[in-house]
């Protein structure tokens, strides 16, 4: 700033008016430098915007052989919803295939973001947004919302698990019949999971949203007309499909 100032007033008395001399005529007009002034810029945009616009088209429109992932973001966990109806806390891929999400948010804004992948896209309530990658590396990679979403944003986490040939398929089937493979014990903790109960319902006694699972069972349960229950099998199930029974 100093040195800009000091230059304007050395010009500004250099160059200032005096007596006895008149100011030289300036040019009003020269067609060649405008022409090329004005034509090599549109040049270079044109340019710019032709290779933007290649790149734009090739980011939002995904290969025809795309494998489609249905996304669904909601406080504070991601749910990867496969084509077979199969639900999983993380998203797994096969290596060198075209993946599309499919994302959609079921509260709030949030955002999909992969910094191993160079992807990031807003998942946005009442809309569908798109986007798509391809892995090359098979290997685990991290996976946030990059959108602040309230108390839990920071542990709205996932992995990306890139699986190599021929190993998706079969990792996919056997997923999708964990309950057959699965204990009952480690099945319920699969579901607990993948279906966002521990985000308003603790394990350990801590205080969250609803009421804690710890030591719940055969508990006496006292009811808003007076009454008092047994939580069984029965009073859980009827909870989970009728909360507000």
């Amino acid at each position: 700033f100093i040195l800009i100032v000091v230059v304007m007033v050395i010009f500004v008395i250099k160059y200032r008016r005096r007596e006895g001399q008149q100011a030289e005529v300036s040019p009003s007009h020269n067609t060649a430098l405008e022409i090329t002034w004005t034509v090599i810029p549109v040049i270079i945009v044109i340019v710019i915007f032709f290779f933007g616009f290649k790149g734009f088209l090739d980011m939002a429109t995904p290969p025809a052989n795309a494998y489609e992932i249905l996304v669904e973001g909601q406080k504070w966990k991601w749910s990867f919803n496969y084509p077979n109806g199969y639900v999983d806390e993380n998203l797994h891929v096969p290596v060198d295939r075209p993946v599309r999400l499919v994302m959609s948010s079921a509260d709030v804004i949030h955002s999909l973001y992969v910094p191993a992948f160079r992807i990031k896209m807003d998942v946005v309530p009442g809309r569908y947004s798109k986007v798509w990658f391809e892995a090359t590396e098979p290997g685990e990679y991290d996976l946030f919302c990059a959108e602040y979403c309230g108390t839990s944003h920071s542990d709205m986490l996932a992995h990306v698990i890139v699986h190599p040939p021929g190993e998706f398929e079969i990792w996919l089937e056997k997923a999708s019949n964990f309950l057959e493979t699965m204990t009952p014990v480690d099945a319920g903790r699969k579901l607990f999971q993948v279906r966002g109960c521990q985000q308003c319902h603790s394990m350990d006694g801590s205080s969250k949203t609803g009421p804690t699972m710890l030591g719940v069972f055969g508990r006496t349960e006292n009811m808003a007309d007076g009454a008092t229950v047994t939580v069984d099998e029965n009073y859980i199930r009827e909870s989970i499909l009728e909360p507000n029974a």
